[in-house]
C-alpha cells in the first residue's frame, strides 16, 4: 500500500506516519500545494497512491482545495486505472458542513476527527479493506 500523509502538524503527522508505515510506504506533505505534486508525481510515475490521509486545514492551499485538485488529476491523468484514490480526511474540525464538502463534494472515503486513536484509524483500514479483519 502506498500512502500520503497530508498534515501540517509536526505530532499529528508523526503519529499517523507511526500507525500507518508497518503496512506501506509512506509519504509526507505538509500542505495541499506538496500534496498535489506529490499526487501528480505519482501518477506520472505510474506509482499511484491507494491512500491518502489529508487534513483540512493546511496552510498554501487548503486540503479541499487539494482534494478537488487531485480527484481533477484522475480525471485528466487517467493514470489510476479508473480507479479513485480513498481519502481519509484527518482534522480537528467536527463540522457537518465540513464533513458534507468533504464527502460529497470531494470524494472522501471516510472522516476521522483529531486526535485520532490507532484503534480508530485501523478500524478504518479494515473498513476500506486495506487490512483484513481479525
Amino acid at each position: 500500500m502506498r500512502v500520503l500523509i497530508v498534515e501540517d502538524d509536526f505530532y499529528c503527522r508523526t503519529m499517523l506516519h507511526d500507525i500507518l508505515r508497518p503496512f506501506g510506504q509512506c509519504d509526507i506533505a505538509v500542505n495541499g500545494e506538496e500534496a498535489v505534486f506529490a499526487f501528480k508525481r505519482a501518477l506520472e510515475e505510474s506509482r499511484p497512491y491507494d491512500l491518502i490521509c489529508l487534513d483540512l486545514v493546511l496552510p498554501e492551499m487548503d486540503g479541499h482545495q487539494a482534494l478537488r485538485e487531485i480527484r481533477a488529476l484522475e480525471n485528466d491523468l487517467g493514470g489510476n486505472s479508473g480507479r479513485e484514490v480513498k481519502v481519509i480526511v484527518t482534522t480537528m474540525l467536527d463540522d457537518k458542513k465540513e464533513t458534507h464538502d468533504a464527502f460529497f463534494l470531494g470524494g472522501a472515503a471516510s472522516y476521522l476527527v483529531k486526535p485520532i486513536s490507532e484503534e480508530a484509524m485501523l478500524e478504518e483500514l479494515r473498513n476500506l479493506g486495506f487490512l483484513s479483519v481479525e
